[in-house]
């Protein structure tokens, strides 16, 4: 397919801080991909929450494997678009890294902590330190030195900012709206999280298919759909084949609403992309209210299950505590850490390293350092 002519053609880039010789077979935005998939913080992701804390199930989703699924479908939607695919799928790989342990209840917990101190802790600004400070694979610059456009798309892809909040962020074109590549991250996140979490909530037995069938008519109509072209097949095959269908359904639909956007727009470039009034990556009223509904099930049927809810508390008070050992004990953190925290705050630095840590290594930490557990022989990874 050609190039749309809004596209974010590598020839546009604004390049990298520190310039690179051009690469002999791949473009600035494949090889931007294939650092974010080197790093250190890529391969953590994979014992990191997605929704369960506790594995109870070796098919759970963690955040590596959302993160490839999203990335699958994130190159999907920007195939169909015309969009470059490299800068697409960068982005997918990249739109988790700066998670903490413990999902958003850890990032929350961070947030509430750092607020003490005037500061904030955002999972998309943590992952534009990651990637511009924390991770040192090259002897001539800090960090992965990625394009401008894939920076700007880490921070910039799920939602806007102006410059009175966020003055750090100021080179990014606070004014204007990312390209769409970036724009289309968020809505195929949330796609595959409902389709993923919705599977997983089946797999632990948390989620009543048939309450899911009652509440949420969005998937209640393409199992119907289903049943008619099926009436002997087992329900749970039925169900499996209603979910990939409402992943086919809400893909397509936000390829053709964002086509459509586009259109009405009038965009003809990227710039104009930049300059629209809103975002134009979108799923149609009829699709977002059936997605807003199945979130609705999903927060009241999942995320807030008891079971879930206590086992997310148990995590997240271990990370405060922990976050309160080294505010009060910063030597005992590792050497890197350790003298960051005599030239800045305390509780920035505390917050970095904590933010980096995998959920398994948080808790054995916790586990020796807090509670005064002798370490196990087995290793966890950070």
């Amino acid at each position: 397919m050609a190039p749309a002519p809004y596209a974010m053609e590598v020839e546009r880039s604004r390049g990298r801080r520190h310039p690179e010789p051009p690469h002999p077979y791949r473009n600035p935005y494949a090889r931007d991909r294939d650092r974010i998939i080197h790093s250190r913080a890529f391969r953590r992701l994979e014992a990191k929450t997605q929704v369960f804390t506790t594995r109870f199930s070796d098919h759970f989703r963690n955040r590596l494997t959302h993160t490839l699924e999203v990335a699958q479908i994130a190159r999907t939607v920007a195939g169909a678009l015309g969009l470059n695919t490299d800068l697409a799928e960068a982005l997918a790989l990249a739109h988790d890294i700066g998670h903490p342990p413990f999902g958003h209840a850890g990032e929350r917990r961070l947030d509430e902590r750092m607020r003490r101190y005037g500061d904030q802790f955002e999972h998309n600004r943590h992952a534009l330190r990651i990637v511009e400070q924390f991770e040192m694979r090259y002897l001539d610059f800090p960090g992965l030195n990625l394009t401008f456009e894939v920076r700007e798309g880490i921070v910039k892809h799920s939602r806007d900012y102006t410059a009175a909040e966020a003055p750090d962020l100021a080179e990014y074109q606070l004014d204007s709206r990312p390209p769409l590549e970036a724009q289309i991250i968020d809505p195929v996140d949330e796609i595959a999280y409902h389709i993923a979490d919705t599977d997983d909530g089946f797999e632990a037995r948390i989620v009543d298919p048939d309450h899911l069938l009652a509440e949420v008519e969005f998937v209640a109509e393409i199992y119907r759909e289903v049943d008619r072209g099926h009436r002997e097949g087992r329900h749970w095959m039925k169900l499996t084949e209603a979910l990939r269908r409402a992943l086919d359904r809400m893909v397509t639909d936000l390829i053709d609403q964002t086509r459509a956007a586009a259109a009405a727009a009038g965009v003809g470039d990227v710039e104009d992309v930049r300059r629209a009034p809103a975002r134009l990556a979108r799923l149609s009223p009829e699709v977002a209210a059936g997605a807003a509904a199945w979130k609705r099930f999903l927060t009241a049927h999942l995320y807030e299950q008891p079971s879930i809810v206590a086992d997310r508390a148990r995590s997240v008070e271990s990370l405060d505590e922990l976050f309160q050992f080294f505010l009060d004990r910063p030597g005992e953190m590792p050497g890197y850490f350790a003298e960051q925290a005599r030239q800045l705050p305390v509780h920035r630095v505390v917050c970095d390293y904590i933010a980096g840590m995998t959920d398994s290594y948080l808790l054995r930490l916790h586990r020796e350092r807090v509670l005064g557990q002798r370490p196990s022989t087995k290793r966890s990874s950070r």
